[in-house]
């Protein structure tokens, strides 16, 4: 990837997730805070937004309406326009309050990625378009998630990816650090949403928190933590309300973690041999799926859902698998356990389970029987 030199007007970096944006106000808020931060600071901002909750997932349903299994070019020329709306409305909040805005889309951005459309890698990043754009505008917004590839055709970097985006954006304006605002405020030891006595994680390492990501957590995307190792980017995570609380830097350094991840839309598949779990493993990872072959058994855990599963398989020629349940993994430091649970609801009974029997960073899981899960 392209070196960049310092930051043009010591440009930063924040990006706000789809739940800044639940609902019309979401974008004034947004620009509140922008426009805040900008007479505060006095230093021209690279937001990165996410489209508001449910859109993304709303247009892949019209386009499944009308195809049940679209080609993934075709997926990742549409899902993306709903983060694109959603820059264009976060551009319109901040220039009704009198603040030179400008968005920054598709091949438009700079992110250059391989053509696996719908979960692209990022092979380059092109500083010349954010640069171009910050001396024109004191906000440029770009909807996360969005490459092109060499063609300039246009590619998705997958679920949840406006992490990768900002990282990827932080890289090139030569910033070192980088902002992300969502609705919680850092990494916990577990999802404090369904594991009430949680604990916040202060500092945590890209390799902890990478290894988080891949087993499920939802907090930060893998691939924008292992961006941020390889570009010394510190990520700074931080709530998407006033005051904007900062909970957890993501860096060098971080205490051991002992943590719960509950399975969310993940799900463990069963094949008929070790050599088809093998098999199906390869081809999840040439397609940029996240997956976890389990030591046990001829077990691929995928993670983090928005897969076609039947489809995936159907069209290469792999064996079908069965379902095997849905994970719940614990991790100690580099270490990773995972059990698997009937559904959903007996996930989140045997995590908050493990949780209690977790003391918290440094410490060890105590014994806990399994029988009856």
């Amino acid at each position: 990837m392209t070196a960049v030199g310092g930051a043009p007007g010591g440009a930063q970096v924040v990006k706000f997730g789809g739940s800044s944006f639940a609902g019309p106000d979401g974008y004034g808020i947004v620009a509140d805070a922008v426009e805040r931060r900008l007479r505060e600071r006095g230093r021209p901002l690279v937001v990165v937004v996410s489209a508001g909750p449910g859109e993304t997932e709303a247009l892949r349903e019209r386009l499944h309406g009308v195809d049940p299994h679209p080609r993934d070019e075709t997926l990742a020329g549409l899902v993306t326009l709903a983060d694109t709306v959603g820059a264009q409305l976060l551009a319109a909040a901040l220039q009704r309050r009198g603040r030179e805005a400008g968005v920054l889309a598709g091949h438009r951005i700079g992110l250059v990625s391989d053509a696996v459309f719908a979960r692209a890698r990022l092979l380059r990043i092109d500083p010349g378009p954010v640069a171009g754009a910050l001396r024109s505008h004191e906000v440029v917004i770009v909807p996360g998630g969005q490459a092109a590839d060499g063609r300039g055709r246009p590619t998705w970097l997958g679920k949840n990816s406006s992490d990768l985006s900002a990282v990827a954006l932080a890289a090139a304006v030569g910033a070192d650090l980088c902002e992300i605002h969502s609705d919680v405020d850092g990494v916990y030891s577990a999802d404090p949403h369904l594991v009430p006595d949680a604990r916040l994680l202060p500092r945590v390492s890209y390799d902890a928190a990478s290894l988080l990501s891949l087993h499920g957590a939802k907090v930060i995307h893998r691939r924008a933590v292992e961006l941020a190792r390889r570009r010394g980017v510190e990520i700074v995570l931080r709530h998407n309300r006033a005051p904007f609380a900062h909970g957890t830097t993501v860096g060098a350094a971080g205490e051991p973690v002992a943590a719960v991840v509950a399975g969310g839309r993940s799900v463990a598949l069963r094949y008929g041999s070790e050599e088809l779990a093998d098999r199906a493993h390869a081809a999840f990872h040439a397609a940029h799926i996240d997956t976890v072959r389990l030591p046990d058994g001829p077990l691929v855990v995928v993670v983090g859902g928005f897969v076609d599963l039947e489809d995936f398989h159907r069209r290469r020629a792999l064996a079908a698998p069965a379902f095997a349940g849905v994970p719940v993994t614990v991790l100690h430091g580099p270490t990773a356990r995972t059990h698997l649970t009937a559904d959903e609801d007996a996930a989140l009974r045997l995590a908050r389970r493990l949780h209690a029997t977790i003391d918290g960073p440094g410490t060890r899981p105590r014994a806990l029987r399994l029988a009856g899960v």
